[in-house]
């Protein structure tokens, strides 16, 4: 696949993604959630260029700063998205504004790094940003699983992460 098809496989998944985070959604356990990672990784790697093989460990090193900030970048998400329980027991999220705050350093901090990149003359293949985001899904999806699961619904009320913690105890401020 070429950098222009990887850019635009890019650019319609973060178009995608951004513009979902701030509708309400039922986060469910399925196996959906690991789908259009998978699609990710599987593009990414598929084609020789990860790795620029004239600068291998400057390569090796930027992409695994690049899988960094995915990473940050996906738990920063998971974060700031309020999550809540309807009585029936269903578990809903919707991003918040903090969320485009967190996706603005990502972008920012990916920018950074692809001009420093550049800088050390470093051929950088877009696959390395299609694991980026790969990465980004992965670890958004698996903590709002997982934060999902410390709700319990109150029959007949909306329990929204944090409700119902004793004084004294952590809650979540987003």
């Amino acid at each position: 696949m070429s950098g222009l098809v990887n850019a635009l496989v890019i650019c319609a998944v973060v178009v995608v993604v951004i513009a979902r985070q701030f509708r309400t959604r039922r986060i469910s356990t399925d196996r959906r959630l690991w789908i259009v990672p998978a699609v990710l990784v599987f593009i990414a790697v598929r084609e020789p260029g990860v790795i620029d093989p004239h600068h291998r460990t400057e390569a090796i090193l930027l992409l695994g700063t690049e899988l960094l900030i995915g990473l940050a970048t996906g738990a920063g998400w998971a974060w700031t998205t309020r999550i809540w329980a309807e009585p029936d027991g269903s578990v809903w999220s919707k991003s918040t504004k903090a969320s485009v705050a967190v996706w603005i350093v990502g972008i920012g901090l990916r920018l950074g790094l692809f001009g420093f990149g550049a800088l050390l003359g470093v051929h950088q293949d877009s696959s390395a940003l299609l694991l980026a985001l790969a990465t980004t899904l992965l670890v958004r999806s698996g903590l709002l699983v997982w934060r999902s699961h410390s709700l319990s619904p109150v029959i007949g009320q909306g329990t929204a992460y944090g409700d119902g913690v004793p004084e004294g105890s952590w809650k979540e401020r987003v």
